[in-house]
This record gives structure tokens, C-alpha cells and sequence, in this order.
């Protein structure tokens, strides 16, 4: 009887809260990582999960984190009211840009010229990182506290969600209007766009779902067994969903059956 290959865990130990956020790199030369959001973002290798660093100067704990597309730079939204720009490889802070209440989202366009952030003041706000000095683009129509922001299609296309409220709202950024809505029965938690833009995937209570990313029609959907803050898609070969909540575990899940490999 041939017997059964089971897969070893992934285990990131280090986190002092429950994670809040994870953010896979895309693949670069050096392979690519993983930066985890809870009191400090913590960079890590994204194949094997080895620690590589601690940004550290936010005041207050981070609630979301974010890498450029070569991963040379890193973002972080804080409840210390401020979003923060770092370098990758040293931790050295680039840029701080201060807000009026807390952060709870950013994101890197797909060129790393552009800084989306959102927040308390349920404001989306655009930094220009060529021209950090200067006053951000304000979209200020969300209905709500806004509890994540990214990007898609090429920086056209911005996709949040609100404390408050189900769903993830999709703006176009020329217009500054909400051109679709995904509907989730629960506040989603987080949202990101896969490498090869072809899905969404989103978190709201303990739901992991994923969608279609040019029709945003579902299609797949789990169901996990605690409450689920972040999730995220695998990307060197696109079969595993990891996902991080409330028990301060990272969970690894067959993308195509939904199983849970690893703990």
C-alpha cells in the first residue's frame, strides 16, 4: 500500500499579535519574500520563512505592509497615523507621510512610482514617491472606515473595503467613482491581487475566497476554522493559499481542493 506524502509545515514563528497582514514579494533574482504585519513588519524568505528583518521606528502597531515589485522597498501603515516607506535591504526609513488618523492599508503601484494608502478618515490618498514632498490625490467618497486598499490592472484600478461593511469596492482611479462592488457577507480583511493578475483573493470572517480578477465573477471559496485576518496566494507556482488570523498561525491550503497542508 503505497503510503501517503505528508507535507512539512511552514512554520514562522516571531510574531508577539495575531498577523494582520502578509504580502508575498513577485520573483525576483533573489528569489522572493514574505512581509508579515503585526506589532513591527517582519521580512522573511518567502520559499523557506527564515526571518531576515524587522522594520522598526512606527509607534504604534502596523495593520498593513506591502513590498515594490523587486522588492527592494517596503510599506507600512500604522496606528501611529503615519504610512512609512522603507529600504529592503538596509531597514533604513526613506519616507514617512503623516495622516490625521489611523493607517490601515498601502500599497505599491505595479511601477513602485505611486503610494496608495486609506484609513480612519475613509480617504484613499495617491503619494507620488518621485515627488513624496508633494500633497497626495484624495478620493474621499468611501462609505466607510476603509480597512484595505491595492491596486489593479496597471494602477487604473483601485480595489478597497470597509470596516463596517461587506465587500470590496473597485474605483477607477481617473474618475475617482466605484465601477463594481464583490460582495462578501463579512468585512473583508484583506484583499490581494495574484502575479499574473489573474485572481483576488480576500478574506472576510472565516472565508477565504478568490476571484476572477477581469470578470470578478467567485471562484473558489473556503471555509477555515477561526477567523481569518489576511490571505494570500502562493506565487511561484500558484497551488497554495496561505493565511494568517486570529490563532497566530500562518495555515498553507490546496488551492485547487482546500485542504490544509501545513500548519
Amino acid at each position: 500500500m503505497e503510503k501517503r506524502k505528508v507535507a512539512v509545515p511552514l512554520v514562522c514563528h516571531g510574531h508577539l499579535r495575531p498577523v494582520v497582514d502578509l504580502f508575498y514579494s513577485p520573483i525576483t533574482s533573489d528569489g522572493f519574500f514574505l512581509i508579515s504585519a503585526n506589532s513591527s513588519p517582519m521580512l522573511r524568505n518567502g520559499e523557506t520563512g527564515d526571518w531576515i528583518g524587522t522594520f522598526e521606528g512606527h509607534k504604534g502597531a502596523v495593520w498593513s505592509c506591502c513590498l515594490d515589485t523587486n522588492a527592494l522597498r517596503a510599506a507600512s501603515a500604522s496606528a501611529d497615523f503615519s504610512a512609512k516607506v522603507w529600504d529592503a535591504l538596509t531597514g533604513v526609513e526613506l519616507h514617512s507621510f503623516e495622516h490625521k488618523h489611523i493607517v490601515r492599508a498601502c500599497a505599491f503601484s505595479e511601477d513602485a512610482h505611486m503610494l496608495l494608502t486609506g484609513g480612519f478618515e475613509k480617504i484613499l490618498r495617491v503619494f507620488d514617491l518621485n515627488r513624496p514632498e508633494a500633497p497626495a490625490r484624495e478620493i474621499d467618497k468611501s462609505p466607510g472606515s476603509i480597512r484595505l486598499a491595492t491596486w489593479l490592472h496597471s494602477g487604473q484600478t483601485i480595489l478597497s473595503s470597509c470596516t463596517d461593511f461587506g465587500g470590496v469596492r473597485l474605483w477607477d482611479l481617473r474618475s475617482g467613482k466605484i465601477i463594481q462592488t464583490l460582495e462578501t457577507t463579512s468585512s473583508v480583511t484583506s484583499a490581494e491581487v495574484s502575479q499574473d493578475g489573474r485572481y483576488i483573493t480576500t478574506a472576510d470572517g472565516s472565508s477565504v475566497k478568490v476571484w476572477d480578477a477581469n470578470h470578478f465573477g467567485l471562484v473558489k471559496s473556503y471555509n477555515m476554522s477561526c477567523i481569518i485576518e489576511s490571505a494570500s496566494l502562493e506565487p511561484k507556482f500558484g497551488n497554495k493559499i496561505v493565511a494568517g488570523g486570529e490563532d497566530m498561525w500562518l495555515h498553507i491550503f490546496d488551492f485547487h481542493s482546500g485542504e490544509e497542508i501545513g500548519a
